[in-house]
């Protein structure tokens, strides 16, 4: 029983490989971008030429992978494979849809994006940030005018003896004082957000602020005595540093804005290049692979289905476990299952009718012979009674010539009694290894320009069959390789299993390279006392069908003119060495 795989001929990666694959993309495309749109819009980086030509590695290896999955649904449209124009609308319907599908998202990605670089022209980020400078520039003049105002009017001395109050604006005032070269405070008064452990500077006038020190506060050194040193501290507000460092901050993202949107056309390249085009890529490799994994099924039955139209009823169909086709492929085998039951009705029937003409020329094939044996008998008998003299010219060749076809009687006799003799078959199992060696014996010798192969044959199996009866099937199957062969080429012996329905057979193949077998002789290949030899009785191929059939195999044969001939020869085949 032949059988067909429902898998593709070939395929780089199968479906579940490529959906891992999709599947991983996703997951470096999703870190990749998080990674890509926070440098970007954060920090203002651009990808350099180094970064492009990493991250589009992963473009080109599926550009690579795709080229390769259309070049072979290329070659199978050329090459007029069944199934491609299947395939192909499969896969342009896929296409369109998917093209439908991500046209609107393309679409708007590509409006947004024009409308977001058009927005940044728009804004007047210089502007802007020159003007929120000028105006805490202005802000911090004006707090130091009032600061040096109140520094001015104010008794310090009476602010730090309590006889008058802290101004408002002041947060805090420290004095200290220097005892053996070291200033150590001796008087504070306010909030104790100002306090220092040393005075910032020894010289009077304002302190250059330093940050976190002097948040929200601007300090002014004074000397009112000797070794005396005096720190005011003036309260600017928490919201006036806030509001300084936001002013930096927006203008630092000002800055970012302007590189994003002088490079705007290196992002696009690369949002679309990194982000966007391998999905697409993988998205079309899934495609070709589905399409091929989805129509695979569909040709094979096709195939099958042509072959049984052509008279092969031993072909079968395996398909996938959990595959969509399964119960049209178990229909599709029990249907060619039944038509095979039928045709060996109909062969049984043909049959019968085939002896009842094998009769008839079994009769004709005796009466041929018997003419030439009479003649020559009443010639011995005329010479004998007319010139019993001279009988000895004539009874050497008489009597050869009623020998020979005496002979050629008994081998016709004898191959027409295996034919139509029961075979009751073996219960023994038989090395095949061993038998076809002693099958093959006599030839070795007999045509030394014969290479005999049997190298390929496992030396552990055995099949159930008489051993006789084996060593006549592959001596008929060796004499008509030879002759085809005309006593020179090579003949090659191999055996396989092959599993059919429920039973395990074993698969002997005798295959050689002579002149094959003639296209319009292949239909009567089997047919008793049909045969292209001059000397042939036609029974050889008869008997050994019917040797295989008896024990429960079959017998089929490949053939090219030129190419030489095959023939396979199933039988049961025990599971052990024996």
């Amino acid at each position: 029983m032949k059988t067909v795989k429902t898998r593709p001929h070939y395929s780089i990666l199968n479906v579940r490989s490529l959906i891992f694959i999709y599947a991983l993309l996703c997951i470096l495309t999703v870190l990749f971008s998080r990674s890509f749109f926070s440098e970007a819009l954060y920090e203002g980086k651009v990808p350099g030429k180094l970064n492009l030509l990493v991250f589009f590695t992963i473009p080109a290896v599926l550009l690579i992978f795709l080229g390769f999955a259309a070049a072979g649904l290329l070659g199978d449209i050329i090459a007029r494979r069944p199934g491609t124009k299947f395939r192909a609308r499969l896969l342009g319907y896929f296409i369109v849809i998917v093209v439908f599908s991500v046209a609107p998202i393309a679409i708007v990605t590509s409006v947004s994006f024009n409308e977001a670089i058009r927005f940044w022209h728009s804004i007047e980020a210089d502007a802007a940030k020159a003007a929120a400078h000028s105006f805490a520039v202005d802000n911090f003049s004006f707090h130091l005018e009032h600061f040096e105002d109140i520094l001015k009017k104010t008794n310090w001395n009476a602010v730090m003896s309590s006889r008058i109050a802290l101004p408002a604006d002041i947060a805090s005032v420290q004095d200290f004082q220097k005892t053996e070269g070291a200033w150590k405070e001796i008087a504070f008064t306010g909030a104790e957000g100002g306090r220092l452990e040393s005075p910032p500077s020894e010289i009077e006038g304002h302190i250059t602020r330093e940050m976190p020190r002097d948040t929200g506060l601007i300090r002014y050194v004074t000397l009112p005595a000797r070794n005396l040193l005096r720190l005011v501290n003036y309260n600017l507000g928490a919201d006036f540093d806030r509001g300084m460092a936001a002013i930096e901050n927006q203008g630092e993202r000002f800055e970012v804005i302007g590189i994003l949107r002088d490079n705007a056309s290196i992002l696009a390249l690369f949002y679309y290049g990194v982000f966007f085009v391998p999905t697409m890529l993988m998205t079309a490799i899934i495609a070709i692979s589905f399409t091929r994994r989805v129509t695979n099924p569909i040709v094979e039955l096709t195939e099958a289905t042509r072959r049984v139209a052509e008279g092969d009823f031993s072909i079968q169909i395996l398909a996938r476990r959990g595959d969509e086709l399964g119960l049209l492929i178990r229909s599709f085998n029990a249907m060619v299952q039944d038509l095979e039951k039928s045709r060996a009705a109909l062969v049984k029937a043909e049959k019968i009718s085939i002896w009842q003409n094998m009769a008839q020329q079994l009769a004709h094939e005796i009466k041929n012979p018997l003419t030439p044996i009479k003649l020559s008998a009443e010639r011995v008998l005329r010479r004998w009674s007319n010139e019993p003299e001279q009988i000895g010219e004539i009874i050497e060749d008489s009597m050869l010539a009623i020998i020979q076809e005496t002979e050629g009687l008994s081998t016709l006799l004898n191959e027409f009694r295996t034919l139509s003799r029961p075979i009751e078959p073996s219960q023994s199992w038989t090395k095949i290894s061993e038998t076809a060696e002693e099958a093959i014996g006599p030839y070795r010798s007999s045509y030394p320009e014969v290479l005999f192969n049997t190298g390929n044959i496992d030396g552990a199996v055995a099949v159930k069959i008489d051993k006789h009866r084996f060593v006549q099937l592959l001596t008929n199957l060796l004499i008509n390789a030879i002759d085809a062969m005309d006593g020179k080429g090579l003949i090659e012996l191999r055996t396989d299993f092959v599993q059919k329905r429920e039973m395990r057979f074993c698969r002997l193949s005798i295959k050689d390279t002579g002149k094959g077998i003639a296209r319009e002789s292949i239909p009567q290949i089997f047919t008793p006392y049909y045969t292209t030899k001059e000397s042939g009785t036609g029974l050889g191929l008869p008997i050994v069908e019917r040797i295989v059939n008896d024990h429960g195999g079959s017998i089929w044969f490949n053939s090219a003119e030129g190419m030489g001939t095959t023939f396979f020869v199933d039988l049961p085949v025990s599971g052990e060495a024996v």
